[in-house]
């Protein structure tokens, strides 16, 4: 071997310790980062000897982040729903507590009781006005609820249409350039990270299938099929709406629907991510829930209505309960539990609490001691009646029966979907754990660092003895 060679083999030796010091110190720092991928430096036998870097390779197990970004997306499901659950079980209210839905029946029942043992007490009859102020009260607060987390569900699926189509755009610059840099060999690491994280907020709102091809590039497509970034972007579209009402569906029409190029999404297309969970607080729980409070607000209007204990109602009078102060209409059921209200003859204050016991269409106040009416609309409560409304079970139940059975379906949807959430985060955790622990080792590459500074000092070592192999032949 010529000096000149063992110098040219030390110096390329030296050039690629240096890559490799580099690629280290990148990997140490972006340890914890998520999306990073390994960086190992590509070496091969020179073509005249010496040593030769054949690129960067970035090291990721696509089994396992296939495996992890789909418990992303089921875990973002899951997360929204139990907070849309919780959201209602908050409003609500646990039950025994004073101010919680069913607190607010049992309270409006017991100032019945309280108030049929001294009919002629004007403050315990001004209690039965409050108390059943307070409970049409509850059912507008749940019933606002309802729109106002569907209207919050709406708005998010608006924002993540957005996201999609701008995320999907950079996705389609990224494999342009991706496949322009494999074929000049340039190096494209930090690019393909930058597609792992945009690939990672997709795969949030909807689960991803991921395609790569000869040269770099990807195709992506949802779980359900869905192609989402072939030879071009797909193209989402969604109308937000300005609020959502109660009656207000996507069937109906009032509500947009999901369309890609132009075509109306089935929604197993996209099922499993925090998009279907939108759609289906939107357009699922949250129809189901307002239709519940609806039927409950309709059987409480029905049983102290015309017909009922009230013997001075005519058959088209507002009962005790009414629709926006008029008489209910049963074909107007939907979004009746946002429209209750208590009959402003016997409103707290008004002076008409003695209503209550002598009859709302009483011209005047009658026998001070008369429990009768008082004692018929605690009996109407309690009575087990088969409601009038198909959404509730075709049952013979009480008034606080009914509100009961709500309050447990909701608090034991609440549980199952809590149950959901805490195994979709261990679940993800420990994907995500898995995926660090194949990635960046930091006392593996501090060791590497060593050896690296070993394989330097002897490169550093053969061309400072060729340069003194040189200088003694310069001296001779």
């Amino acid at each position: 071997m010529s000096l000149s060679s063992a110098l040219s083999f030390a110096f390329s030796g030296l050039r690629a310790n240096s890559r490799a010091a580099g690629l280290v110190s990148t990997n140490i720092a972006n340890a914890t980062t998520e999306s990073y991928g390994k960086r190992e430096l590509v070496l091969g036998a020179g073509f005249n000897g010496g040593v030769r870097i054949g690129g960067v390779a970035r090291l990721v197990d696509p089994a396992l982040v296939t495996d992890r970004r789909q418990s992303d997306a089921q875990l973002a499901y899951a997360q929204d729903m139990f907070t849309f659950v919780r959201s209602m079980e908050d409003t609500m209210g646990l039950s025994g507590e004073s101010g919680s839905f069913v607190g607010r029946v049992e309270a409006f029942e017991n100032s019945l009781l309280t108030a049929a043992s001294n009919p002629a007490s004007t403050q315990r009859l001004e209690m039965v006005a409050t108390t059943a102020n307070d409970l049409a009260n509850t059912l507008n607060t749940l019933s606002d609820k309802v729109q106002t987390l569907r209207s919050e569900a709406d708005r998010k699926i608006g924002a993540q249409v957005e996201l999609l189509n701008q995320t999907l755009t950079r996705l389609d610059e990224i494999n342009r350039d991706v496949v322009r840099g494999n074929i000049a060999g340039s190096d494209m690491t930090s690019m393909l990270d930058e597609r792992d994280q945009l690939l990672d907020k997709v795969a949030d709102i909807i689960p991803l299938r991921v395609v790569e091809g000869d040269y770099g590039d990807v195709t992506v497509y949802s779980k359900g099929g869905a192609i989402l970034l072939d030879s071009k972007p797909a193209q989402f579209e969604f109308t937000p709406a300005i609020t959502v009402r109660a009656g207000d569906t996507l069937a109906g029409g009032q509500l947009s629907g999901l369309t890609i190029n132009g075509l109306s999404v089935n929604p197993s297309m996209y099922a499993g991510g925090s998009l279907e969970a939108q759609f289906d607080i939107r357009d699922g729980e949250g129809v189901a829930r307002q239709a519940e409070l609806d039927a409950i607000a309709r059987d409480l209007i029905e049983r102290l209505g015309p017909g009922g204990p009230d013997a001075t109602l005519g058959a088209t009078d507002p009962g005790l309960f009414t629709d926006s102060g008029i008489a209910f209409d049963p074909l107007a059921e939907e979004g009746l539990a946002g429209r209750i209200q208590l009959n402003s003859l016997v409103a707290p204050g008004s002076g008409g609490s003695w209503r209550l016991r002598d009859g709302l269409g009483a011209a005047t106040q009658g026998e001070v001691g008369d429990a009768r009416l008082i004692q018929g609309i605690s009996q109407a409560l309690s009575a087990a009646v088969v409601p009038s409304s198909g959404t509730l079970a075709p049952i013979a139940r009480s008034f606080v029966n009914h509100a009961s059975e709500f309050a447990s379906t909701l608090s034991g949807t609440r549980v199952r979907a809590e149950n959901a959430q805490t195994y979709q985060t261990s679940r993800n955790t420990a994907l995500k754990e898995a995926e660090l622990a194949k990635g960046v080792d930091t006392d593996l590459e501090l060791q590497r660092l060593m050896q690296i500074e070993q394989l330097y000092t002897a490169n550093a070592k053969v061309m400072s003895t060729v340069d003194d192999l040189l200088e003694r032949l310069m001296n001779i």
